[in-house]
């Protein structure tokens, strides 16, 4: 693979998407939270990327980093424990590079960082029943494809993939972490909202790379749903 940066204007496309996908799913994410928790997740999305967008508005971002630390912001200012957590995680993604876009390797590196702080701040792992059941599977894919030195697109569409299957598998957990974890076997069945968003931020990435951002596929999360 050649570790030249990804495409001019991703960082951009991809929050755009991002914001766009996100919308179109907030109830049904808010849905899923309140059969497997308090029902709260939807509102706090919503309200993480309005303070991201108001970010972005008053101070337009000149690189990947910026729009990448906008979304972190509006995130960190949200509520819940999703809200400081999926911060947390953007943060890192914004830091993964200090040129206008990130390389491959560069943007692995990020989403694997992103993946630890998740873990470490949220003591979960792979199982648990959380977001980490999405990135985890997409971290570890995206590392070595990159390694393998494949095609940044195939790359990050096979991340994506591993984090909706990833996501998917969730709906027969039983949590450990979060407050699904409270209710137990009621919320077997149901899809944790924190894997699907997670699975929906990798899809919205591999769309960006490809310059699609209409075309993302989110019939997993419907069926499941």
């Amino acid at each position: 693979m050649n570790d030249a940066a990804l495409p001019a204007g991703f960082g951009e496309r991809w929050v755009n998407t991002m914001f766009a996908a996100f919308l179109d799913r907030t109830e049904a994410l808010a849905d899923l939270d309140r059969r497997a928790g308090d029902g709260d997740f939807g509102a706090n999305i919503a309200a993480a990327l309005r303070r991201a967008r108001t970010n972005i508005d008053a101070e337009p971002p000149a690189s990947y980093t910026a729009w990448l630390t906008a979304v972190s912001r509006g995130f960190l200012g949200t509520g819940g424990t999703s809200g400081p957590l999926f911060g947390m995680f953007f943060r890192e993604l914004a830091r993964c590079t200090s040129n206008s876009e990130p390389s491959p390797t560069e943007f692995s590196r990020g989403l694997s960082a992103g993946l630890a702080t998740v873990q470490r701040y949220g003591n979960a792992e792979v199982g648990h029943k959380t977001m980490v059941d999405a990135l985890a599977p997409a971290a570890e894919t995206l590392a070595a494809r990159v390694a393998a030195a494949g095609d940044p697109g195939e790359a990050l569409a096979a991340a994506a993939d591993a984090a909706v299957q990833g996501a998917a598998g969730t709906a027969s957990l039983v949590a450990k972490r979060g407050r699904a974890s409270y209710v137990g076997e009621v919320a077997r069945g149901v899809l944790d909202p924190g894997a699907a968003a997670a699975a929906l931020i990798l899809q919205t990435a591999a769309a960006a790379y490809a310059d699609q951002p209409g075309v993302i596929d989110t019939g997993w999360l419907d069926t499941i749903t």
